[in-house]
């Protein structure tokens, strides 16, 4: 079966791949928005902020024009697979966690120092300004970033699977996954237990009121996935753990 798909992204027109790529990147974002909708209900007695404004018609156009602009990176992806630039192993095995871990751990790194770049103050006024505007998230406020920014993250993840040659299974897992951590991060809402915050290891996991409290001071909590990066060079907020327990501002 994954060979006969491989066949089919190596073979099939561009133009074809294109469409398909646009489409396969709306359905992810309806379903981010639809899984994100679901956790604010089921949570809304957790709130980590306050209730976001009603939605600004430049909110859907910055949302719309970042999965334009995910579909051009697939697509460039796509197109560096097929010259031989990018390369994925067909393996279905263990090295499949080892893929998913080396992703998530590269990606968070990376994107904890772009992300710290980006509130440098001139870059900050000129790019990332334009996703702080929204600083009561939900769902939709994922996809909402200045067209730079977007273009960054994916020329960040092209040189990621440049470097590194993972599985299909591994690159696929991470990508699901970046999308989840992506919609809980901007719920509004605390999903994850109380408890999480005690237990080793499962404590590192980036939350809804982690992320939150980045929107809401943009000194702190610059990483993704994880907290390692933030614990590590002492930009976790101080009362993180605080906030997750008994809610911002508590």
């Amino acid at each position: 079966m994954i060979e006969y798909l491989l066949w089919l992204l190596m073979t099939l027109p561009m133009p074809l791949m294109a469409v398909l790529l646009l489409a396969e990147n709306f359905l992810v974002f309806a379903l981010a928005l639809w899984f994100g909708g679901l956790l604010m209900r089921r949570y809304r007695d957790r709130a980590v902020c306050e209730a976001a404004a009603p939605i600004e018609p430049l909110e859907v156009a910055l949302a719309l024009t970042t999965v334009v602009i995910n579909t051009a990176v697939t697509i460039v992806g796509l197109w560096l697979w097929r010259v031989g630039w990018v390369r994925f192993r067909p393996d279905v095995d263990l090295r499949i966690v080892k893929d998913l871990v080396a992703l998530t751990l590269a990606m968070d790194f990376l994107m904890y120092w772009l992300h710290r770049v980006a509130h440098t103050p001139l870059i900050y006024r000129i790019l990332h300004r334009t996703h702080h505007r929204y600083d009561h998230p939900r769902p939709l406020t994922l996809f909402v970033l200045h067209p730079f920014e977007t273009v960054s993250f994916g020329l960040l993840w092209l040189l990621v699977i440049m470097v590194y040659q993972a599985s299909w299974v591994g690159m696929s897992l991470y990508l699901v996954l970046n999308v989840a951590f992506g919609a809980v991060g901007h719920l509004g809402v605390e999903p994850f237990p109380r408890s999480w915050i005690r237990i080793p290891l499962v404590s590192l996991i980036a939350t809804s009121t982690f992320h939150s409290e980045h929107h809401a001071d943009a000194g702190h909590n610059f990483g993704f996935y994880t907290l390692i990066w933030d614990r590590l060079f002492g930009t976790l907020a101080p009362r993180y753990e605080a906030d997750f327990i008994h809610g911002i501002g508590q």
